[in-house]
């Protein structure tokens, strides 16, 4: 058993990282065309979804999203929890449209995925030059408040690689911009991934991630003194949730839980967005179930 874990966790750990170079190449192909025609702000938004649904079909990992209707609420800073290079997955699935991210600069010389990520208006920063780096989140804020986008950042600053639901301290970077511009502050919070996922025990596993995005936190009337309190608040209301959502389960614990009944959904669209639990209780009136959830799946 031991011998076939490892040959599903290296096979699978190729065809991601195949998935990830071509997409890459695609970002890049995909930012020049949206650029000659003025649409390079859906660059990154069109990648990441092309990557999700490769990479979803392909591996055999879906995602349960819920209250995804708040990623509307724009312009905001978007922050969640970092945890593996899991991660680009999940962005590819909740990226919305016109939202770019920061990056450190080392990033941007990687050829196509460097290439793709200049291409497509992320903002580097040199962590070796803070006067530029402040010049730089400005000249982000700005955009993003002009044209109601937003903005991704993890506020830990690293991968986790948690093994367990936690989440290690924030930075305050992201709750700083978000007091200056002053625009809400939309955390989410993923599941923990080291259940589908973990480079230690050299495991691959097909599965559900769960996604849950929290109310906005606005920051109108929040004093630059105060941010560091806001911060610690946001953070202890997702670790909550965090330890609330658990571990994300793999397709041996779903196949269980619909074998007893705890689950009747049975389509894999069921599971794209569920914004109070389940899509019967959202308030689209007068849709069929089949309809709502068409609606609350779309992009």
């Amino acid at each position: 058993m031991g011998i076939l874990r490892k040959l599903k966790y290296y096979t699978k750990t190729a065809l991601a990282v195949t998935v990830l170079s071509g997409c890459a190449v695609y970002g890049v192909l995909c930012s020049i065309f949206l650029s000659l025609i003025g649409k390079r702000h859906l660059a990154q938004w069109s990648t990441a979804r092309v990557f999700y649904h490769s990479f979803s079909t392909l591996l055999g990992i879906r995602i349960k999203l819920i209250h995804g209707e708040r990623l509307k609420m724009l312009p905001a800073i978007i922050v969640g929890n970092h945890q593996s290079t899991l991660d680009i997955f999940v962005l590819g699935r909740i990226f919305p449209k016109g939202c770019t991210v920061t990056s450190k600069k080392s990033l941007k010389w990687i050829p196509f995925l460097g290439w793709f990520m200049t291409l497509s208006g992320t903002f580097f920063l040199d962590r070796s030059n803070k006067e530029k780096s402040v010049k730089t989140l400005n000249k982000a804020l700005q955009n993003l408040k002009d044209k109601k986008r937003a903005l991704y950042i993890f506020p830990e600053g690293t991968r986790s690689y948690a093994q367990n639901p936690m989440l290690l301290p924030f930075k305050k970077g992201a709750f700083h911009l978000a007091q200056q511009a002053g625009i809400p502050i939309i955390p989410i919070v993923v599941s923990n991934t080291s259940s589908l996922i973990n480079a230690k025990t050299e495991t691959f596993e097909s599965g559900e991630i769960t996604i849950e995005v929290l109310e906005p936190f606005p920051t109108e009337g929040l004093k630059p003194e105060d941010v560091g309190q806001f911060t610690e608040n946001i953070r202890d209301q997702m670790v909550a949730v965090c330890e609330r959502l658990g571990y994300s389960k793999t397709a041996a614990e779903l196949y269980a839980d619909e074998t007893i009944g705890n689950d009747t959904t049975e389509n894999l669209d069921d599971y794209e967005t569920v914004p109070n639990e389940t899509a019967e209780e959202t308030d689209l009136d007068g849709k069929t179930s089949a309809e709502r959830t068409s609606l609350l799946s779309k992009d």
